[in-house]
């Protein structure tokens, strides 16, 4: 690997790794996820720890986030991190409706999960974590996301990645299907995951805008189907559209 290539391994290497939380991955996590050998991802993730960016325990034999991504990832929220600001919106929305709040960022075509507040009632659903990423259309908070690009680049985003998203995902997420989702998301105003991830595992998402009116981020909460009923799901979604004006509204005030 040669230049640009190898920088989109590395990245694709750290990107598997922050996926892993604190469970953390193995070698062959991170060969399968990004396409390289199993002894090539061993060399790229051994060259990373020499240099602090990630970490191993060698008696689990996983791999972490290392320490030098911590002081680069302080510097940078500086400028780009808006977790604070919304988590006590999160804590009011796990308060309020008892399931488990999450805040995502919009990083290309994909959804990255940066904080999470655990709900109230006792059954809850586990597809979400901090560090979990997912494709745009995936899961509520991407499907957020994607209704709210301007239409040529969801439709285009759609044409181009529904097979793929059908093949991993299954085929709510083929290219007809996924249109429809994305139609009636911008409708409503908030997206809906029924349990299209995990069977009995429901979300509800809504996007935050940034300073330019792109969506760059979402709100979304998740839990059982049993509590997702009809009228709940539009209650918790009103509440969601509410929470992710509001903290609209905080990032262009931060401005």
């Amino acid at each position: 690997m040669q230049g640009s290539q190898l920088v989109g391994r590395v990245a694709a290497v750290l990107r598997r790794v922050g996926s892993g939380a604190a469970d953390g991955v193995t070698t062959a996590d991170v060969a399968a996820a990004t396409g390289l050998p199993r002894s090539t991802a061993q060399r790229v993730l051994a060259a990373l720890a020499e240099e602090g960016f990630v970490d191993r325990d060698a008696r689990r034999g996983r791999w972490y986030l290392g320490p030098e991504l911590f002081l680069l990832g302080s510097v940078a929220a500086e400028r780009y991190d808006v977790t604070s600001t919304a988590r006590d919106i999160l804590r009011s929305l796990a308060a309020r409706t008892g399931e488990s709040a999450f805040f995502s960022a919009r990083r290309g075509d994909e959804t990255v999960c940066l904080a999470a507040v655990e709900g109230s009632f006792p059954l809850r659903s586990h597809v979400l974590h901090e560090g979990i990423r997912f494709p745009l259309g995936v899961a509520s908070a991407g499907l957020a996301v994607l209704a709210y690009l301007p239409v040529t680049d969801a439709a285009d985003y759609v044409r181009s990645r529904g097979a793929e998203l059908a093949a991993a995902y299954g085929a709510q997420h083929e290219e007809a299907v996924l249109a429809r989702r994305v139609a009636a998301t911008r409708r409503r105003g908030y997206a809906v995951n029924p349990g299209l991830i995990v069977p009995g595992s429901w979300g509800v998402g809504a996007v935050v805008f940034d300073r330019a009116g792109s969506p760059a981020w979402a709100l979304s909460l998740t839990g059982v189907e049993s509590r997702f009923n009809g009228d709940r799901t539009a209650q918790l979604g009103t509440l969601l559209l509410e929470a992710a004006h509001a903290l609209t509204q905080r990032i262009a005030r931060r401005g």
